[in-house]
Order: C-alpha cells, then sequence, then structure tokens
C-alpha cells in the first residue's frame, strides 16, 4: 500500500523522494514556490551511475509509479503524510514559514526521518549521554525544536553525494557518490514498522534489470548515523580554509597522517557517548571514497558564496568533546577556521 511521504528540502530530498517514487510511494517536496511550480510542471530529474555503468542514468519522476508534488510551507496540509522527511540545511529551518509547518508536524506527532547532517536536538536527547549537555549554541535557532517528542525523531546518515548543477534548473541533482542512507529507528514499533517496509520497497526496486544504488538500511543502534562526525570534521569542514575553498579530496589527501588522527578522535567521542566500532566508517574506506570527492564541500560552497550560516557539525562536536573532557586541538582550529569564515560573510554583507 502506497505511503505519502512529505519532504521538507527539494534539493537533497529529490534523492530520497526519487527512491521512494521508483518503490511506489506518494511524496511531496517543500520548498519555494517558484521551484514548486516547476516541479508540478515538469517533475523532478535524479542522475544516477548504475554500477558497472559508465554513465549516470536520468530518472525521470513522471516516469515513476508514485506520485510527486511540490509546495511551499504554507500550503502543506499535514494530515496527509505518514512519514515527514527532514532534508533541508539546518539554518533553512529558522525560517518563518518553515518553523510555523514545524509546530504543526510536531503537534500532528508525526514520525520524523532527519536525512540532514545536523542531527536534530530531539535525536540527540535519545543519547543518554548527550541528553544533558549544553548543545543549542552549535544550532541556528535551536527553539524550532522544542515541540517535538525525541521518540518521534530519527536520523539517517546522510552519506550519499549529490548536488545540484549550477547550470541547471532547481528539480535537477546529480548524485555523485551512491552510498546508502543509514537510519535509526524510531521508539514506536508502529513507525519501525513503516521505516522497514520503505527499506524493503526501495531495496526491491530495478531499472531495465539492474538494481539502483543508494538504498536506506535501518538499524537499531542510534550510533550508526554518527559514523558520518568522523567524515564531516575530517573532510567536510576542513574543505573551509583562511582562502578558497579546498576540494574534500584535497581536504583528506594533502596530509592523510592528519586526516586519520581527526577522524579517529572522532570517532573515539562516538564510543566514549556508547558507540560501538561496528557502527563506525573505517577510516580506509572513507579515504578510498574521498579520493573521488573532487569538488568542495556544500558547507564550503555555501560560506564562498556568501552564506551566513551553515550547519554546525563542527562546532557540535567541539561542544561535546569538551564536554566529555576530551577536546581536539585540531577540531578547535577548524571551528576557528569556520567561525572566521562566517564573521567575514557577516562584516562584508
Amino acid at each position: 500500500m502506497a505511503k505519502n511521504i512529505l519532504i521538507l528540502g527539494a534539493s537533497y530530498g529529490s534523492l530520497l523522494g526519487t527512491k521512494l517514487l521508483m518503490a511506489g510511494h506518494n511524496v511531496t517536496l517543500v520548498c519555494r514556490r517558484k521551484t514548486a511550480d516547476l516541479i508540478n510542471r515538469e517533475g523532478t530529474e535524479v542522475r544516477i551511475k548504475l554500477r558497472d555503468e559508465k554513465e549516470h542514468r536520468a530518472i525521470f519522476s513522471r516516469d515513476l509509479p508514485g506520485k510527486i508534488d511540490a509546495m511551499p510551507p504554507e500550503d502543506v496540509d499535514v494530515s496527509r503524510y505518514d512519514l515527514v522527511g527532514l532534508a533541508m540545511q539546518e539554518p533553512q529551518y529558522n525560517n518563518h514559514t518553515i518553523r510555523v509547518l514545524m509546530i504543526k508536524i510536531a503537534a500532528a506527532k508525526l514520525p520524523c526521518l532527519s536525512i540532514m547532517n545536523m542531527p536534530p536536538l530531539p535525536y540527540l536527547k535519545r543519547i543518554p549521554g548527550l541528553a544533558a549537555m549544553d548543545l543549542e549554541d552549535a544550532y541556528t535557532n535551536a527553539g524550532v525544536w522544542d515541540r517535538f517528542e525525541p521518540g518521534l525523531v530519527s536520523l539517517c546518515s546522510p552519506d550519499p553525494q549529490a548536488f545540484r548543477p549550477p547550470e541547471e534548473e532547481a528539480n535537477v541533482l546529480h548524485v555523485g557518490l551512491p552510498t546508502n542512507f543509514k537510519a535509526a529507528t524510531f521508539t514506536v514499533e508502529a513507525h519501525n514498522t513503516l521505516l522497514r517496509q520503505l527499506e524493503a520497497d526501495i531495496d526491491a526496486v530495478r531499472l531495465d534489470g539492474h538494481d539502483v544504488p543508494v538504498k536506506l538500511k535501518v538499524f537499531d543502534s542510534l550510533f550508526v548515523p554518527l559514523a558520518k562526525w568522523s567524515m564531516l570534521l575530517t573532510g567536510n569542514y576542513r574543505c573551509i580554509t583562511p582562502g578558497e575553498p579546498q576540494s574534500i579530496h584535497d581536504a583528506v589527501h594533502g596530509d592523510l597522517a592528519r586526516s586519520r588522527a581527526i577522524y579517529d578522535h572522532v570517532d573515539g567521542i562516538a564510543r566514549k557517548l556508547g558507540a560501538d566500532p561496528a557502527d563506525q566508517v573505517p577510516f580506509e574506506k572513507y579515504a578510498k571514497a574521498a579520493e573521488s570527492l573532487l569538488k568542495p564541500s556544500s558547507a564550503a560552497r555555501a560560506v564562498a558564496n556568501g552564506a551566513p550560516y551553515i550547519e554546525r557539525v563542527d562546532l557540535l562536536v567541539k561542544l561535546i568533546s569538551h564536554q566529555l573532557g576530551d577536546p581536539s586541538d585540531e577540531i578547535d582550529r577548524t571551528v576557528a577556521t569556520v567561525d572566521r569564515k562566517l564573521d567575514e560573510r557577516i562584516i562584508e554583507g
């Protein structure tokens, strides 16, 4: 039976949305009205490379069994939906119309699956070692999350790398690294049944007889999605330099020993909170994947383009490490560099 999924964010969110559409479920993308009009008129296009194929395939939503629509946040009727996907950048939730929608979602007690790099605060409250920590300063507006019940919020590690080609329309997404979304479970078993149904339906999809990458994988551990923190602190945030941004490849491979030390330290922080080594991704596997990541991270591109705010997982990890009594000079330096670049943008603006 088709489920109705509301996804906040039409760029990265269209990747998860496309996988759900391919599995026969219905998706609403929440975005600006201009983008919504474009999607409602032409649908979406996600370009993805199948295993053992040299060229990307274009997957058009109009050709898929599920139905897609798009709308601005003020037009959303939350009573229509079974699940909410959170796919916007964390600072975007501070927008007034998004905040109003978030209040409605929380009041409706809809299960929310985040595919943000920045974990929603209610999710962190589910981890005993973090529940009492002071982490609000890492968020643009921590109050956005006050009304959400922690057990109704889960986190999905956004490992797939994708971007909107600058020369294309806003309904096009190019997938550079087609890895999996790794989701933790909710506390309500009915919501986990839904999550595992979506997992199985996506896994069963075939395109011209071929398996389609970017799966939804569900795990009982709350710590599996936190494996992304090591990658973000080692690569993505170190793309932000005092000068021009560098690629993830260069951030990681410019000094591999230093990168390994940062990666291992963040992994160690997760283990102090309760993560099992099996929840984590070996550094060698990440370093291999980084060889093909030849562009700066989305955070670095945003700062270079003048964004006054970005997701601050770097600051979140710094706050956690200091409160655990295990700070890192390397992480502190990264945070200081990001702070300076953002301050420059505010002053210049």
